[in-house]
């Protein structure tokens, strides 16, 4: 103290004194920002984004490695990946309801390490018989008749079903559950995470393609099944012992929310039941005469009338119906369908859309620029919905979305009456005689002047996975464009592709929009059923516009395809605008 004050009466003294004190915060300060982010590192946001950008480009790669391996395996033929489609859509869409049940009644940590455990594993597997059939295809052949392969090919598409459904499982756990629990519930932090993992997610769908499509070409398929191989098993280690940090750093994870009266009867009937199946006719203990309880033993009672495949078959049935139920019942029921119909269009990047653009003179090479600016353009979209969430609100970020959403759109109409569509409803109509089917085979042969054949684009998969990047099957499918002919014009190519690019933004925007809604508004008791249920809606859509194709399959019809993709497109964004209405409302009601 005694030098400090003798200090103070010299200046200059007094200044080093001072420059030590600004040296010492300065050196405090060079230290927290190192510090920081090696805390933030280690946190749980950052470990959520490396585990979910590990999976995304996991499953980036293998539906687009599937798709082509399928295609390989079958002579260059669509039926394996038609019934892959098939197959993963309809199981999602019949178990979606009871993978999201499973979420919510089982803890967290179980639930992501056994979708994380059976995902890679079956990935892996699938993979491994993959390589054996590739090596060893004549010799499968000449095995029971050519049954053998018939065999592979049922073990590889129920595989990478298999796969899909842990896909999903997972999906819901982490980026519908988890998410929301990390952020503890705060509004502006769950739109940055989500916003977060969906620019994730879109660099993927670029890349991890681009990748496993690169080692398959300068390869093999063979070295493309070991590649996919080997990154799953690394990945699972991974990725389970983020999961797992996560979970431990987190410890709201760790609780889950007490069952409702339903629930606890639901689960008071199965333990009756399992110990009915195994005491056989056993009494149970006498319990008091309670209302419910004598609904309950009635119900009991005819439960145990059954044989046991039955009453498990019932309970499927029951959960299935609950669920849809519970999805029914949400206040965002009406934003969550308005999304599903957003899934019934062909104005997306995946194999209809880029086979049509192929037809009308569009190489794979200028597809992929078109691709990457795609990408960015949902990159945008993220963005803005942040920006529109803080300013507007959500639900008015949803509304302005749609709006632009449609808007954009609206050039992809005009792209079917502008010169150089090939749209010609007369190949809808019958010929009535003679003279007219010879007028009707001269008008399409001008209007196909600048359509061209698609040599080796029938083998363009026909129900992939949505979130796969199918235009690098031109590197391997497709053959050049004919040389030497070029369409009348390219007007109506250029504002289909302007509008399905800039629509994109608008487009990823109201998603994160729905996203959060059913992340906020759902109850964390449901909220695994009820996005199983919204993953089983999303897949309805999506197979009713691939239905939509095989109605119409020539470009001819494409034209047709896109102005039904608005108007379901347009009764989604309608939807919406009801749930926005009626959330608006409800405020001035209460006050």
């Amino acid at each position: 103290m005694s030098k400090r004050a003798d200090a103070s009466k010299c200046g200059g003294v007094v200044v080093e004194f001072e420059s030590e004190d600004i040296r010492d915060a300065r050196v405090k300060k060079g230290i927290s920002i190192p510090g920081s982010a090696l805390i933030y590192l280690k946190g749980p946001k950052f470990l959520i984004y490396v585990s979910g950008a590990l999976s995304m480009w996991g499953d980036r790669m293998w539906h687009f490695a599937i798709s082509v391996f399928l295609i390989e395996l079958y002579g260059r033929n669509l039926l394996l990946t038609a019934v892959f489609g098939l197959v993963v859509a309809g199981s999602v869409l019949l178990l979606g309801a009871l993978i999201g049940d499973w979420v919510d009644r089982n803890p967290r940590n179980k639930v992501a390490h056994a979708s994380l455990f059976i995902q890679n594993i079956s990935v892996t597997v699938c993979s491994v018989v993959l390589m054996l059939v590739f090596l060893y295809k004549k010799r499968i052949e000449q095995i029971w008749d050519g049954w053998l392969t018939v065999v592979c090919y049922t073990v590889v598409i129920v595989l990478a079903d298999v796969a899909n459904l842990a896909s999903t499982a997972l999906t819901i756990a982490i980026q519908r559950d988890w998410i929301v629990v990390i952020t503890g519930y705060n509004r502006g932090h769950l739109a940055g995470m989500n916003a977060t993992m969906r620019r994730i997610d879109q660099v993927t769908n670029i890349l991890a393609p681009l990748a496993v499509g690169q080692v398959m070409t300068l390869a093999s398929n063979v070295v493309g099944c070991g590649f996919i191989l080997g990154w799953n098993l690394v990945s699972l280690i991974v990725e389970f012992f983020f999961l797992s940090r996560v979970y431990r750093i987190v410890p709201a994870l760790s609780i889950k929310p007490p069952l409702t009266e339903e629930d606890q009867a639901q689960v008071y009937l199965q333990r009756m039941e399992r110990r009915g199946s195994q005491e056989g006719d056993d009494v149970a203990q006498p319990q008091p005469q309670t209302d419910g309880n004598c609904n309950t033993s009635l119900h009991l009672k005819e439960i145990k009338d059954l044989p046991l495949c039955f009453r498990r078959f019932r309970w499927l049935v029951s959960t299935c119906k609950d669920g849809w139920r519970a999805y029914y019942r949400q206040p965002v029921f009406l934003a969550g369908m308005g999304l599903a119909f957003l899934y019934t269009t062909v104005l997306g990047f995946d194999c209809i859309t880029t086979g049509y653009a192929y037809t009308q003179g569009i190489s794979g090479s200028l597809l992929s620029v078109l691709m990457g600016i795609s990408a960015i353009t949902g990159l945008m979209g993220t963005v803005m919905f942040t920006r529109l969430r803080k300013t507007y609100g959500l639900v008015n970020t949803g509304i302005i979305s749609s709006c632009l959403h449609l808007g954009c759109l609206l050039l992809c109409v005009c792209s079917v009456f502008a010169p150089g569509s090939p749209m010609d409803l007369s190949l809808l109509m019958p010929p009535v005689s003679p003279n007219s089917t010879t007028e009707l085979g001269g008008m399409l042969s001008q209007r196909q002047k600048h359509t061209y054949p698609l040599r080796g684009g029938s083998n363009q998969p026909l129900l992939p996975d949505r979130s796969s990047i199918h235009w690098t099957n031109n590197t391997l499918l497709f053959d050049n464009v004919p040389s030497g002919t070029a369409p009348e014009s390219y007007i109506s190519i250029i504002l289909l592709f302007l509008g399905v690019i800039t629509a994109r933004i608008g487009l990823w925007s109201f998603d994160l929009t729905v996203t959060q809604l059913l992340q906020e508004n759902i109850c964390e008791s449901e909220r695994g059923v009820v996005n199983g249920v919204q993953s089983s809606m999303n897949y309805l859509m999506d197979l009713l516009h691939f239905i939509m194709v095989i109605s119409a399959p020539q470009p001819q019809h494409f034209g047709i395809l896109v102005i039904i993709s608005v108007l379901f497109i347009t009764t989604g964004h309608i939807m919406y605008f009801l749930y926005a209405h009626k959330a608006k409302r409800k405020p001035r009601l209460d006050t």
